[in-house]
C-alpha cells in the first residue's frame, strides 16, 4: 500500500518532554502511520518542511490498560517518530 506524505505523518507530538527536546536536540515527534517505515517517514519531513533530516528513530507505543467501573479495555497503541534535522533549521509545529 502507498502511503502519501499527509499519511505518514499524522500529527506533531508537543508535550512538555517533546518541546524541551525542540530546544535541546533540535529533534521534533511526530505521531505516524503505524505500516510507514524510517525511509518514508524521512522523504515525507523533507518535502513537507523543506529541512535536512539526519536521523529518523520509530517506537512502538502499546495503548496502556484503562479501568471504568468494571470494564477493563486499552488505549490506542501509536507509532511515533523522532525526527533529528540540521542544526539551524526549524519546523513550525505551533
Amino acid at each position: 500500500m502507498r502511503l502519501s506524505k499527509h499519511q505518514i505523518l499524522i500529527r506533531p507530538v508537543l508535550t512538555e518532554k517533546t518541546t524541551h527536546a525542540i530546544e535541546a536536540r533540535n529533534s521534533y515527534v511526530f505521531e505516524i502511520a503505524r505500516d510507514a517505515n524510517k525511509i518514508q517517514v524521512r522523504r515525507a519531513v523533507e518535502d513537507l518542511f523543506d529541512v535536512k533530516v539526519l536521523k529518523v528513530n520509530v517506537l512502538n507505543r502499546r495503548g496502556k490498560l484503562k479501568r471504568v467501573g468494571r470494564s477493563v479495555g486499552y488505549g490506542r497503541t501509536t507509532r511515533r517518530a523522532i525526527v533529528t534535522i540540521k542544526r539551524g533549521e526549524k519546523i513550525d509545529v505551533y
